[in-house]
Order: C-alpha cells, then sequence, then structure tokens
C-alpha cells in the first residue's frame, strides 16, 4: 500500500527543522563591486565532522510527478548542500529521524532559484530534479568515514504536485 503525499512550496520556516533555504530573497546583505552586486552572506549552516568541505557536480535524471518516494538517505558526519546550476525547481524530500530510521517524509517543491543545505544527519530523498539537465552544485563533506547511511521504505509513498 502507498500512502500519499503533497509536495508543498518550500519556505524557510517549513524546511527549518531539516535544512536551509538559500535564495536572494529581500534585500541583500550588503552591495559590493561597486554597487553592481548584492552579496547574501553566510546562508547556510556548514556542519562538518572531520574531513573539509568539498564542492561537487551532480548530474541527475529527472523524474517526474508522481513520484514514488521508496529510498531515503542521511549523512551522520556533515550537511550537505543542493545548488542547482538552471533556472528549475526540484522536489525536496525530508523526513523526521525516529529511533535511527525515518518518519513520515514531507515533500517540498523549490521555486527556481533556490537551493537548499541539509542539516546534519538529516533524512532526505534521493536528488529529484523534474527537469533536464538535472545538474546540481553539491557542497558536502569530503573525509574517511561512514557518511552514508540508506534505508528502503517498507511501505513507499507517492509524492503528488502542490
Amino acid at each position: 500500500m502507498t500512502t500519499e503525499i503533497l509536495a508543498v512550496p518550500l519556505t524557510a520556516a517549513e524546511f527549518a527543522p531539516f535544512g536551509d533555504v538559500l535564495d536572494c530573497g529581500g534585500a541583500p546583505d550588503k552591495l559590493i563591486n561597486a554597487g553592481m552586486c548584492g552579496r547574501y552572506h553566510d546562508r547556510a549552516q556548514l556542519d562538518f565532522e572531520e574531513g573539509a568541505a568539498g564542492i561537487s557536480l551532480f548530474k541527475a535524471t529527472p523524474r517526474e510527478l508522481p513520484y514514488t518516494l521508496d529510498l531515503m538517505e542521511r549523512h551522520p558526519l556533515g550537511s550537505q548542500a543542493f545548488i542547482p546550476m538552471s533556472e528549475h525547481g526540484f522536489l525536496v524530500c525530508v523526513a523526521p529521524d525516529e529511533n535511527g530510521k525515518p518518519g513520515t517524509p514531507r515533500a517540498f517543491m523549490t521555486a527556481p532559484g533556490q537551493a537548499i543545505n541539509f542539516h546534519k544527519g538529516t533524512w532526505h530523498g534521493v536528488l529529484t530534479p523534474l527537469h533536464a539537465p538535472g545538474l546540481f552544485a553539491v557542497v558536502d563533506r569530503i573525509g574517511a568515514g561512514a557518511n552514508l547511511e540508506e534505508v528502503t521504505l517498507d511501505t513507499p509513498y507517492l509524492i503528488l504536485s502542490p
């Protein structure tokens, strides 16, 4: 049996238990480059145990809604930011931790120009672009140690369009 979950628009307040929303909303923190560039300063809480921050590029196959969520993962040793390299929104699925396993998931749709940063240890679905090219810059921990836990869900969830 599949449980249905409605994806909702991503907001900083609703996503706060799971991570940070990165966007250029509101006025910039300061203007730089002779006033020609707004700097939106220090928008993500990067958190790494040992190792260092690295920037990788991911190219993921676009998916479609409704989407079947049947696999979740987390990174216990570091946060992980996904920054789309195109002007398309993407699907973000997260879940609270319940005794070392994902609890009931929530689903968010990012708006074009939004990126996200998962807090260390946050259960989340796989990278789920909804449009090609599915290209993302990813800032996460690079280092030794087991920094990936995956769980196949006993009961999948069907994520529906907002």
